[in-house]
Parts: C-alpha cells; structure tokens; sequence
C-alpha cells in the first residue's frame, strides 16, 4: 500500500517536471532550435508566412480527421476567443442548454445568461467531478459544453446521448480534448481548441471549426447584438471564407505558429492521432494504478468511464485531512503542490481556483509516461510530510 506517512524521499526524479494543465509540456525532445525556420519580421499576409498558417490548418484539420465539409480557422484569444465568438455569433436564434459542471462550462453559462442575458437558457448542472444529466437536454435548443472539464477531471465518454436529427447546434469548446480523444464530429457544429494544450503549443491563438450546419446558422441568422470586429465571422451575410484559408482577423504571432507546426509534425511522426490518445490513455493508466493502491489519493472523478485522462485531478482522502476545515483543507492542498515545486518534481499542479482542493496532474499527449511514474512516489513522499505536519505523534510511531 502506497502509505502516507514515513515515506522517504524518493531517488528518482520526473525528467521533465512540467506537468501544468495549460500552457502544457512542450513535446518531448523541443528545443528553441525547433523554430529557427520561424518567419519573424514577416507579415502574415505575406505569401510564405500565410502559407505557414494554413498548413497549421490543414495538418490540423488532417490530424484530427475532420470531415472535409468542415471549415477551420485561427482566431485571436486561444480557446476562449474561439467559443465567445461562436456564442456571440450564433446564439439566440432558439433556445440554449448549457451543461456546466466545472469553472470553465460554467464561465460559458455566465456569459450566456448575464452578458448576452438570453431569456430562454437553461443551465444544466451538475458538482465537480460528475457530469450533468444529459437524458434531459432538448435536441431543438442549442447546446454549450465543454468535452473535458480541465478543472474536474471530467470528460463526456461519447456523443450518444446528442440526438442525430438534433435541430440546434452543438457547440463544444474542446480544448483539453483535441489531439487526446476521439470526438464525434458528426454529432458536434462547432469545435474550439486552443494551442497549448495537448500538443504544447504555444498561447494566445485558438482554433475555430465549423460543420455546414454552423455555416447556415452564421449566414442566415442576425444577432440582436453589436459584435466586436475579432468576433465577426460573416460580411454581407455570407461566412468570411478568407478566416478560414489563413487570413486572420487579427495579426497571429509568427513565432506561435511555427512551434505549432512543430507540435503538429511531431504528432505525425509518433503515429497521428490513435498514437497521441494512446499516449495520453497510458498516462492516465500509470496514475490509476498508483491511486487504487493509494490511502490517501483518490480521483475526483469517481467514475473511470468519465474520467478525464488529460486533467487528471485527484483529492485527498486521507483522515488527517478529512478531519480539517475547508478552509484547512485548501490551505494542505496547496502546501502539498507547494512541496513538489520546491523539490523540483512538479510544476503547476494545484487544483484550479474554483475545484476541490487536491491536485491536477496534466497528463496529456506530450508528458512522457515515465516521468508521470517518476512523479508518483514523490506524492507520497510530500503526503507524507503533511501527515507528520497535522498528526504530529504519527511520525514516532
């Protein structure tokens, strides 16, 4: 059993101790070096430093195995600039269910209900660490999820519950998701993912996909609302095709884009897409089979079907801390993650802001599977010395 007291500290060490949920781990072996060929001082519209954006396009949109009646684009303000672009621009046309069940779902609900204040959303909730009753969503409203709570180690298991002849659009920020899980495109009309996520790329840029059906709604539906000019996807009425073909709203970072396709020709040497979710899956296999033998860690996510295998957050289950305050239990939470940083084993591994306290291992494509296994005693190791801290009489035992 994986003991929280007397531990000691462990020989071995993570070789890379990168394990934050976003920006995430470049991939194995970066270096600077990898983006010598970057068309710095260029103008994006000019002719070489274009073509680089739409191969950023284009081996995404081959990656992924996007179906090729789908549009996909770069936009300004990563993964969020990419769905409050989609909200701003499509919704209101009929009504919207939201599933929140974590920070960033439910920052989308905010927006839907207090800043675009539409009258006839419905929030759909459920607690960290589960996922909203999906039984209940109306397949003529509009829906907003988010695939992979990064805050609660929470992913949807697949699109069976979306209705085929749904008459509303999905949308589905995906951005802990893409280039980690499958996703059923045909059940999905707007995907958004952002750079530095699973191919550890770098921020400020989103990636906006659109399904045909997206289109007509953009095309034929008028917000009752102003639009900023990096949210407008449509002139005259008719979708703005040059977003899609490398002609970006705004002015992207050439620097961004090139260590993208990095990420993008690393994944497809390593074997493209099934080879980044086996990558990610065996990552998550190593926690789980350290947490079941574990008794102090536990998965916030109680149910392996749900489980998230890129945010990988666990709580502390443990008596000692139990037995605090929630305050208290925050505050161990934090000094536990603080351990590991200063030990040099874990970076940015603290539970997000708004979950339950514990830690939020990242276990995405580009963290080497070693190094998680590495990481593991080291958990113990930090458990252990906040054991000692709250039940002192243990450590003499």
């Amino acid at each position: 059993m994986a003991s929280a007291h007397g531990i000691p500290r462990p020989a071995t060490r993570p070789n890379n101790p990168d394990f934050s949920s976003g920006p995430c781990a470049k991939r194995p072996g970066f270096s600077l070096d990898a983006l010598s060929g970057a068309m710095l001082g260029r103008s994006h519209r000019a002719a070489e430093p274009k073509a680089r954006i739409v191969e950023v396009i284009s081996r995404s949109r081959a990656l992924l195995g996007m179906p090729a009646e789908w549009k996909l684009g770069v936009v300004p303000a990563s993964d969020t600039g990419a769905v409050e672009m989609a909200m701003w621009s499509m919704l209101g046309e009929r009504p919207v269910d939201v599933l929140a069940h974590e920070s960033f779902s439910e920052g989308w609900a905010t927006d839907i209900v207090k800043q675009l204040k539409l009258a006839d959303a419905r929030i759909i909730t459920a607690p960290y660490g589960a996922l909203p009753e999906l039984s209940v969503v109306n397949p003529t409203h509009d829906v907003v999820l988010a695939w992979n709570g990064t805050t609660s180690g929470v992913k949807f298991p697949d699109g069976d519950w979306i209705a085929a002849d749904r008459a509303g659009l999905v949308i589905c920020d995906a951005t802990s998701a893409a280039f980690a899980m499958d996703l059923p495109w045909n059940k999905l009309d707007v995907v958004t993912w952002s750079w530095q996520k699973v191919l550890g790329g770098e921020a400020a840029h989103g990636m906006l996909a659109l399904s045909p059906r997206a289109v007509a709604r953009l095309e034929n539906y008028k917000p009752p609302r102003p639009l900023p000019k990096i949210f407008r996807l449509t002139s005259g009425g008719k979708l703005i095709e040059g977003i899609f073909k490398g002609e970006t709203i705004n002015t992207p970072s050439m620097l961004c884009v090139e260590d993208a396709l990095d990420g993008l020709r690393w994944a497809e040497s390593i074997g493209g897409l099934p080879a980044l979710i086996a990558r990610s899956a065996s990552n998550l296999e190593a926690v789980a089979e350290w947490v079941a033998r574990s008794d102090w860690a536990a998965f916030l996510a109680g149910d392996p079907s749900i489980r998230s295998s890129t945010a990988i957050c666990l709580t502390i289950k443990a008596p000692w801390s139990t037995a605090l305050s929630p305050e208290a239990q925050a505050k161990a939470a934090k000094r536990l993650a603080a351990l590991l940083d200063t030990e040099g084993v874990a970076y940015d591994i603290a539970s997000y802001r708004d979950a339950p306290p514990g830690l939020r291992i990242w276990g995405g494509a580009t963290v080497e599977r070693g190094d998680i296994v590495a990481l593991l005693p080291w958990l113990d190791w930090a458990a252990s010395q906040l054991a000692a801290e709250h039940v002192p009489h243990t450590a003499a035992e």
